[in-house]
């Protein structure tokens, strides 16, 4: 049965057995307060008979509910089955003695329910999941009752001295509230703060609260021996009997089949904390004023103080046991990788700090996954978690014992080698590609990366574990550019090369700000007529050390960091006012800037143009974007977009290095270029390769179909000057024509 059809079938409950009861409550209560003949009789006739309704009614709901709520319900039928059985017993005992029947059956039977009430509540949706959160649940109930002995014994039953106690099981009677208050106190516990109190737990609990003012209110009269069977208190009786029946009508919570994983469980107040410790205090006061004149402590109170510090003993040992599994779980969460079962980053350096503190030999491999961002961009971080898991498998078991492997984090992993081990660094590193090589079906999934490893010894030029961290990053990175899956060696030569270019990078960062960069100009000649008609601008770096840098030095460096932005930023700015002092002398040359593929992508990028050409008062014609075949054709939708406002502006846009990227003719049609840079590889092969020459002819004859102006690049001899102007190249550009330079000859005819 679905939840749903329980939820139905609880709201459709015959509710005759519920109105019978209520009447059965109702005409005990006129005959009670009316004090009537055979009080007696009438009171324990009716509360039979509503336990036997409840009993019924939590034995039906019990068939119908999902199975981890059928033991709640059937422990709570079998209570209401013993609160019939032990009403029974004590009408018939009653009815032959003639007295109250506090005799050990009564007693048993009664404390049996209470017994099967408790396991019930520990059972409960709420309840702890674990033996031990039981056990401690229940050990906070019965510290709190047995607290409250000492207090009721001072508050309620001060004169019980005079009553007659002499038998035990009428003694026992007297503890009935502490039971009551025990499985309220555990109630209140298991409906703790982990998620919305199930309708029926409130109901259990009205009920018990009405428990707890009978029984109170039932041994506060026989201690003063004011109880007569009969009494108007009987009715509290019954009534918590209805609730429990009531409860039975509520649908089972939404989570009850145990399947909701997704809600953490929180921190509990203070006070679900201090609950079961609460009442010790009062209980201590209670003790000194229980004193007897003769200085003797009551022996109920001498005897529950005893069992209350036992138990708290008891509770205190489960404390600390659930601290050190606490303690115990914080650490493998603290030191270990929760997805692939590996030592993490933190718990990897501290062995490697221990390591290099003993003065043992000490090496790191430092192994990065090759590929497997694309993994994760196809197939969904769901297949990437799998497959690192699987590989991290593999590579522990490659390692074995020669090394203590960890996840880094992603897709990074460590080995630390030390001690006397005989295996060597290398033969560890070929041994974990040996075992990332694809087996058998990996290969046709393509979800199988491939590993680069670098590997460093620690030596006297590591000053901390961080320096050998460092030099196997250095060498993993030697790996990667040798072509992945391989390993490479930390060497002082790779160590330079790694700090001449991070001092670089860091050096790269600061030019922009401190005016280092200077822009020169290449012409683009007329081939025609020999006039300069515009001029492409070239950066350059005056390094404080190293000198005038050209762009191959340091450009890649920008690319890789991020720093080309800024770059490409000053010298549209730098260019566009460059190219307004010209102007008035050249109406008609314009100024040619190469912009990077990461600015392209940028959305700022046409806000930055027109910026650059406002600030300098330049027309938006006089400035042409060059931009490369690599960087366009990997171009989305929205780039697109932008390079057609960019033309609407009437900014102009060349393809630079036209032939030595992908040549697909299809983006011509769909990118607005104005303008082909034919590469400077063909054009040095003019005069000494037909096919270059049939190569340029094509090209140039390519763009006039397409209205495009073309540029012959590379053009460094008259031999070569006079083949591009022989096949129509209409531009030219290259040494014969000037070298990078100030823009001086722009306007002017070429020498």
């Amino acid at each position: 049965m679905s939840r749903q059809d329980v939820k139905q079938a609880a709201g459709k409950l015959n509710p005759a057995g519920a109105v019978l009861a209520a009447a059965v409550i109702l005409v005990e209560a006129c005959w009670l307060f009316a004090a009537l003949p055979a009080a007696a009789l009438v009171s324990d006739i009716g509360g039979m008979l509503v336990a036997g309704w409840a009993t019924v009614a939590c034995a039906g709901v019990a068939r119908r509910h999902p199975a981890p709520l059928r033991r709640f319900w059937t422990l709570l039928a079998v209570t209401m089955a013993l609160a019939a059985l032990g009403r029974a017993i004590w009408t018939v005992q009653r009815i032959v003695g003639g007295d109250l029947p506090n005799t050990p059956v009564v007693g048993a039977v009664f404390v049996a329910g209470i017994l099967t009430g408790t396991a019930a509540l520990l059972n409960s949706p709420s309840a702890p999941r674990t033996a031990i959160g039981r056990a401690r649940t229940l050990l906070d109930g019965v510290i709190v009752a047995l607290a409250l002995v000492p207090i009721g014994w001072v508050l309620v039953f001060r004169g019980i001295a005079a009553a007659d106690l002499a038998d035990p099981a009428r003694t026992l009677g007297l503890l009935y509230p502490m039971f009551d208050l025990m499985q309220l106190t555990i109630l209140v516990a298991v409906s703790g703060p982990a998620r919305p109190i199930w309708r029926p737990m409130s109901v259990l609990a009205a009920s018990l609260t009405l428990r707890v003012v009978a029984d109170v209110g039932y041994v506060s009269l026989v201690a003063r021996v004011d109880y007569s069977a009969g009494h108007p208190i009987d009715l509290c009786w019954p009534l918590s009997y209805l609730l429990i029946g009531l409860a039975t009508r509520n649908p089972p919570p939404p989570d009850c089949d145990g399947t909701d994983e997704t809600a953490e469980s929180p921190v509990p107040p203070w006070w679900r904390v201090a609950l079961p410790y609460l009442p010790v205090g009062g209980a201590i006061v209670a003790v000194v004023l229980a004193r007897l004149p003769t200085g003797q402590t009551p022996q109920l109170v001498f005897v529950t103080m005893m069992l209350l510090l036992a138990t708290l003993a008891v509770r205190q040992g489960l404390a600390a046991n659930e601290n050190l599994r606490l303690v115990a779980r914080l650490r493998r969460l603290a030191y270990g990788d929760q997805l692939t079962g590996l030592p993490n980053r933190l718990l990897f350096n501290r062995r490697l700090r221990l390591a290099l503190r003993d003065g043992r030999p000490v090496a790191v491999l430092l192994l990065d996954l090759d590929g497997f961002k694309q993994v994760n961009d196809r197939f969904g971080h769901a297949t990437g978690d799998t497959l690192l898991t699987g590989l991290a498998a593999r590579m522990r078991a490659a390692v074995a014992g020669d090394g203590t492997i960890a996840r880094l984090g992603g897709d990074e992993f460590a080995v630390l080698v030390d001690g006397d081990r005989q295996v060597a660094p290398e033969r560890l590193a070929e041994r974990l590609l040996e075992a990332l090589r694809p087996s058998d079906g990996d290969e046709d999934v393509g979800v199988h990366p491939s590993a680069s490893i670098g590997i460093a010894e620690y030596g006297p030029q590591h000053a901390s574990h961080s320096d050998l961290l460092r030099d196997a990053d250095i060498a993993m990175y030697a790996a990667k550019a040798a072509g992945k899956s391989a390993y490479r060696t930390c060497t002082p030569a790779l160590r330079e090369s790694a700090v001449s270019r991070a001092e670089l990078i860091a050096d790269l960062r600061r030019a922009v700000d401190e005016d280092q960069l200077h822009l020169e100009f290449q012409p683009i000649v007329d081939l025609a007529t020999g006039a300069v008609r515009s001029a492409e601008a070239l950066v350059r770096w005056r390094h404080p050390q190293l000198g005038m840098l050209p762009p191959a030095k340091f450009l890649p460096l920008a690319e890789e960091t991020g720093l080309i932005l800024p770059i490409d930023r000053w010298v549209i700015h730098e260019a566009c006012r460059a190219a307004a002092t010209w102007r008035g002398r050249a109406p008609e040359a314009t100024v040619a800037v190469n912009i990077a593929a990461a600015h392209l992508r940028r959305p700022d990028l046409i806000a930055t143009v027109t910026a650059a050409t406002s600030a300098a008062g330049l027309a938006p014609r006089a400035l042409t974007l060059e931009l490369t075949e690599s960087a366009l054709i990997e171009g989305t939708e929205a780039v697109l977009e932008r390079l057609h406002q960019l033309r609407e502006l009437g900014i102009k846009i060349a393809i630079d290095d036209f032939g030595t990227g992908y040549s697909s003719l299809s983006y011509l049609h769909r990118i607005p270029a104005t303008e082909l840079k034919i590469d400077r590889s063909f054009v040095a092969r003019l005069g000494s390769d037909e096919r270059a020459y049939a190569t340029v002819e094509m090209v140039t004859r390519l763009a006039g179909a397409f209205d495009l102006a073309v540029v012959a690049e590379g053009v460094e001899t008259e031999r070569q000057h006079d083949a591009v102007a022989a096949i129509g190249c209409p531009r030219g550009q290259g040494y014969l024509y000037g070298r990078p330079d100030v823009p001086a000859m722009v306007g002017q005819d070429r020498a």
